[in-house]
């Protein structure tokens, strides 16, 4: 397939620049992918749509605040930071601009001082590989001086950090949220936990390659960024009784379908599992975990879209999207969400 194949046409008003209140009362599309069926719901609606013995996937992975703006050592320069891939203690690959500032052996200071880095090293691509040091606990410092890494596409300042975090989030190192998880609320997990639906957890996170652009013509050819997973033993254990039982195993979001498929993929079966995943779905890919998908509208020509038209028939997908277009639903990481059964 080309890529050209999953272009459609969004204008810009559609993209949702802030989250909407409450969580659960954005919008959502179902899809039902035997017939190409839609239905028009609200978020909330998706507890008549899980049956008792089901089971819902939720990524637990929690955002960094990983934008962080600093000076250079000299000069006074100002440069920003933007933390894509922790390496070891408090070694980052860093993506800065102007990255022309930011040659090996350069210094920045951060929060006058409460923070400081050195580039150690330049990566094939032009990301910085830096070391930062400050007193105590990393994590605190950065939290103080941060800012919630919002994709390119939103140009709204965020007022409050833990709108760009699901309410189960627990796990820190995504520089992006998985985003389909932010319709929920405590309460609407309360509301499916009692109708006899399990929950279980994995862990992926989120890289900022997540948006990167595919920009070859032929979709085989585009090569997957790498991110980390963990499938602990519990929520192995949750997926294969509700399989054995004949209950459906139901992703939110594209991150948990990747964990599952590549576990599924590289261990034979659904086990704990934990490594790096660059594992690309796109049409033609055979689904071995997944009976269900709660994902949000997605980019022209990206690799999540691909996902959800490998998940579901592609021209019912690409359907799907010019009617969400019509219908005015809302767009992307903030925008409405899509059920597909």
């Amino acid at each position: 397939m080309k890529t050209s194949d999953f272009y459609y046409d969004l204008p810009e008003e559609l993209i949702a620049q802030t989250p909407v209140e409450p969580r659960d009362s954005s919008r959502m599309l179902v899809m039902d992918r035997k017939t190409g069926a839609l239905e028009h719901k609200h978020f909330y609606d998706i507890i008549d749509y899980l049956n008792e013995g089901d089971c819902l996937i939720l990524n637990d992975s929690r955002v960094l605040p990983a934008r962080i703006y600093g000076v250079k050592e000299g000069t006074g320069a100002n440069v920003e930071f933007l933390l894509l891939k922790h390496i070891e203690s408090k070694r980052w690959e860093t993506l800065v601009k102007p990255g022309k500032k930011a040659r090996t052996g350069a210094k920045f200071v951060f929060g006058d001082g409460l923070m400081k880095c050195t580039v150690i090293d330049v990566t094939e691509d032009g990301n910085r590989i830096v070391d930062f040091e400050c007193d105590g606990n990393f994590y605190e410092k950065l939290d103080r001086l941060g800012q919630m890494p919002l994709p390119p596409y939103i140009h709204e300042k965020l007022k409050d950090k833990e709108r760009y975090q699901t309410v189960y989030s627990r796990e820190l190192g995504s520089a992006a949220a998985p985003t389909a998880g932010l319709h929920f609320t405590k309460e609407l997990l309360s509301k499916v936990e009692q109708k006899g639906v399990k929950i279980g957890f994995v862990t992926l996170h989120v890289g900022l390659g997540t948006f990167r652009p595919v920009k070859v013509d032929d979709v085989t050819a585009h090569k997957m960024h790498s991110e980390h997973y963990e499938l602990p033993e519990k929520t192995a254990r949750l997926i294969n009784e509700t399989k054995n039982r004949g209950g459906r195993v139901i992703s939110v979001g594209t991150t948990s379908c990747r964990t599952l498929e590549t576990v599924a993929k590289k261990e034979g079966c659904i086990k704990e599992s934990e490594g790096w995943t660059d594992i690309f779905i796109y049409p033609g890919f055979k689904f071995e975990v997944l009976d269900g998908l709660i994902t949000n509208f997605h980019l022209p020509e990206s690799t999540l879209i691909m996902l959800v038209s490998a998940f579901a028939d592609f021209d019912m997908v690409m359907n799907a999207y010019q009617t969400a277009v019509k219908e005015k639903y809302r767009f992307f990481s903030f925008g409405d969400a899509m059920f597909i059964l």
